[in-house]
């Protein structure tokens, strides 16, 4: 129903507009405009809001409005409103006498503006630009959902408002709900907001969660909630090791420029002294970068004895970068360096894009993607974050050196690989025609050898070989798809692989390799694939079987275990893989011989019960050589499921309710008894406050790897949510064989809007045989517009 409108000369105005030659400030606090007050003048009756110039127009509306002629004071009164570019002042009474330069305003006092802040008081008064004025019962809601309350807000010049006996909170629940009481707050005597800097300056401050005061501090400051970055303190991380001692990180970070800052750090350790951080960071319109270092000068090495970590001076930089050429085009890096081995995890260091747990990741790379083709030029080494140690069961004969040792001397250098694919823009014989290219070059400075009893016999195998080693691959592939009037899918296809070796250097002590320096080999490939999908509706939903066939006719592979194997060394067979062309992993090894891939795929999707899908197939060697029954130098492909002309049996099913439930598993079965040699079970899903996830593995033994032991892990994790925002969570990573728990983990968190807090105690187990237990223990409390605090300790134990 719309609100009468009062005739303004017989209701003494109950509509009074003002043509001001400037214009009324409305907010008093934290982020006010200043416009100024001028004389008023009555508006024709029927004149209306529209027709008022928002630019040097207010809107006053009231139940009772007076003006006077002569001084051109105004006083108004009953629900007064005040409109002026969006923002809405409102009061029970208003008052404005220009000559004393000062404004009234009491009885409910409502400031709305235009960004969403919303100011609340009992009474305010000040001059007639308010950039002087005291408000009382004052309460400020941000759209940053931030709030200050205080009993008086003064504000002087303009530019700073004082709260007394105030308090400040960031809280959503604040603006759905002003008398909800805060998760936290900071209650002060008085709280200093200085619009120039943007910065809030607190007195005799506490910290307050769940009104249980926890922190106090004389002074305390931080930036106004409008603000991302600023110079100042961040907050402290709390940090202890039963070999570094205890200790707090301080950093102060620098907002240099809006594209680019400083976080310089200093660690004061009780046990090792003072460790120091700094990271610049810089942005620009085309990419961004990053510098971290870090070090120290160690009070106590011994406390790192038997270990790479016992020596007295310690550190690492690392950096990382991307920049865009333009649309399609980008280069980047990631490079870093360590002292030892060790540096990282004692330190507890940033794991980033450049530096993991295991590894320093060094590349230099350029990347280019169209519509239908991309390149991808990089070299790239690896800075070995792993304590030497001997882990080898049989020693290898010399002059190879045992497993585990020398892993920093056994890593290759990529100088560089390329990549170069695509698919061309017209049609060939009605089909695609795609390319794909590589050349890999590398060199390594020793060779990783590794020594397996097979029998009687001890056999040695090579993970990498020391020399250097250069391939070119050109790959061609044409495929055209058929489908006839039954739906039957046909799928002629056809490919090459060209590669050219370059042997230099080589280790003479392994004699394996290929006495030539240059080698080449080609493999042509013609096959066939034929689909036949059956739908068959129903009226609990719809069922799709679909028998496939492969058949793919080629010649042997040529220098089986003769040339070096780097980039094929994982051999996954199962039901993702079944109907690949080429089922190996990458270059240095390709598939020969005459194959052919059969298999069965199920899917059923019922109707509001959710979907069931599944498989079931087979691989036969039909002529030639088997690739994966002949051992390359590293014997990548032994128990693969592959090494027989019959190959093992590969299945998957999973089940998927619709509903927050989803269980799924494969499995590859023995060619022979059925026995399992692999398989992967996992089962996940959210019940009212429970989510939960259980993951069962199982993986055959692998002598011909080295691994003469089934393993057999099952590996849980839930989070409960126990009341509101409460939730308790854990895992468990359990050897079944061993029957020894590998991993375990447990913790309580606190997920709210303005606070989140969690406390986690784990433990790990997978470390090499003799590795001490690691036990961490880490709690994070973190407040919305303050930061987080955070403390981590690490205890080594048996």
């Amino acid at each position: 129903m719309t609100r009468p409108r009062p005739n303004p000369v017989t209701d003494g105005g109950r509509l009074l507009r003002s043509a001001l030659k400037g214009a009324t400030a409305l907010l008093l606090v934290l982020f006010a405009t200043e416009p100024a007050w001028a004389q008023f003048n009555l508006v024709a009756p029927g004149d209306t809001a529209q027709q008022a110039d928002p630019n040097s127009r207010i809107l006053l509306e009231a139940d009772q409005a007076d003006y006077n002629n002569k001084t051109g004071d105004v006083s108004a009164s009953g629900n007064v409103e005040v409109y002026y570019e969006g923002n809405t002042l409102y009061a029970q009474h208003v008052q404005v006498n220009q000559k004393a330069d000062r404004m009234q305003a009491e009885g409910g006092v409502r400031l709305t503006e235009t960004d969403g802040n919303v100011v609340t008081a009992k009474t305010l008064t000040g001059t007639t630009d308010l950039k002087d004025g005291v408000m009382t019962a004052v309460r400020a809601d941000t759209s940053q959902r931030t709030r200050i309350a205080a009993e008086q807000a003064t504000r002087t010049g303009g530019e700073t408002t004082v709260f007394k006996k105030a308090i400040y909170t960031a809280c959503q629940t604040c603006a759905d709900d002003p008398k909800s009481a805060p998760v936290w707050q900071i209650s002060a005597q008085t709280i200093t907001h200085d619009k120039n800097a943007q910065m809030l300056y607190y007195r005799d401050a506490t910290l307050d969660i769940w009104g249980v005061p926890v922190l106090y501090s004389p002074y305390l400051s931080q930036p106004d909630p409008t603000v991302r970055r600023k110079t100042g303190f961040l907050l402290p991380t709390l940090v202890n090791g039963s070999n570094i001692g205890t200790g707090a990180r301080i950093p102060y970070f620098w907002a240099l420029a809006p594209n680019y800052d400083l976080t310089v750090a200093l660690t004061p350790l009780t046990t090792q002294g003072l460790l120091g951080d700094v990271e610049w960071r810089q942005r620009s319109l085309d990419g961004e970068y990053n510098i971290y270092a870090s070090g120290i000068f160690q009070k106590d090495p011994s406390a790192f004895d038997g270990t790479s970590g016992n020596g007295d001076a310690r550190g690492m930089i690392s950096s990382n970068g991307k920049y865009w050429i333009n649309p399609q085009w980008n280069w980047g890096w990631n490079l870093g360096w360590s002292s030892d081995p060790t540096y990282v995890a004692d330190y507890g260091q940033p794991v980033t894009s450049t530096v993991s747990g295991t590894e320093i990741l060094n590349q230099l790379f350029l990347q280019g993607v169209g519509d239908r083709n991309y390149f991808d030029l990089r070299g790239y080494a690896f800075r070995v974050l792993q304590q030497n140690m001997d882990l080898a069961t049989i020693d290898p004969p010399e002059p190879f050196t045992p497993y585990g040792t020398y892993q920093q001397e056994k890593q290759s250098i990529v100088h560089p690989v390329m990549d170069y694919n695509g698919v061309f823009n017209d049609s060939v014989a009605g089909g695609e025609l795609s390319w794909k290219s590589n050349l890999t070059s590398l060199n390594r400075d020793m060779t990783d050898a590794f020594t397996v009893a097979q029998g009687d016999d001890l056999v040695t195998r090579f993970r990498g070989v020391s020399g250097t080693f250069s391939r070119y691959t050109a790959y061609l592939q044409w495929r055209r798809q058929f489908t006839d009037s039954l739906g039957q899918i046909y799928t002629p296809f056809t490919y090459l692989q060209a590669d050219v070796y370059s042997l230099q250097d080589v280790d003479p002590a392994v004699t394996q390799l290929a006495n030539n320096s240059v080698a080449a080999r080609a493999m042509p490939a013609i096959g066939f694939e034929y689909r036949y999908p059956w739908l068959i509706a129903a009226s609990f939903g719809n069922q799709v079987i679909e028998p496939v066939g492969q058949i793919i006719a080629r010649p042997n592979e040529q220098y089986i275990g003769k040339l070096p194997n780097e980039d094929a060394q994982s051999i996954v067979f199962d039901d993702t893989t079944l109907f690949e062309w080429d089922k190996f992993s990458g270059f240095d090894r390709v598939e020969g011989g005459t194959r052919a891939n059969v298999g069965l795929q199920y899917t059923l999707q019922t109707n509001g019960y959710g979907a069931l899908t599944g498989m079931f197939g087979r691989s036969f060697l039909l002529a030639g050589e088997n690739s994966f029954a002949i051992p390359d130098i590293l014997d990548s492909t032994d128990d693969s499921g592959l090494e027989t002309n019959a190959s093992d049996y590969v299945a998957r099913l999973a089940f998927d309710t619709q509903q927050g439930m989803r269980f799924g598993g494969r499995i590859r079965l023995d060619n022979e008894n059925f026995s399992m040699n692999r398989a992967e079970v996992a089962a996940s899903g959210t019940s009212g406050p429970l989510t939960t996830q259980v993951t069962y593995a199982f993986l055959g033994r692998q002598p011909g790897l080295g691994i003469d032991d089934d393993r057999e892990e099952i590996h849980t994790s839930a989070s409960l949510r126990i009341i509101d925002e409460w939730r308790t969570f854990g895992s468990i990573r359990y050897d079944i064989l061993g029957r020894d728990v590998v991993a375990d983990g447990f913790g309580i968190a606190y997920d709210g809007e303005s606070l989140s807090l969690s406390l986690s105690l784990m433990e790990d187990r997978s470390g090499a045989s003799g590795m001490p237990v690691d036990r961490t223990a880490y709690l994070r409390v973190g407040f919305r517009t303050l930061g987080d605090l955070s403390y981590s300790s690490s205890v080594g134990g048996e």
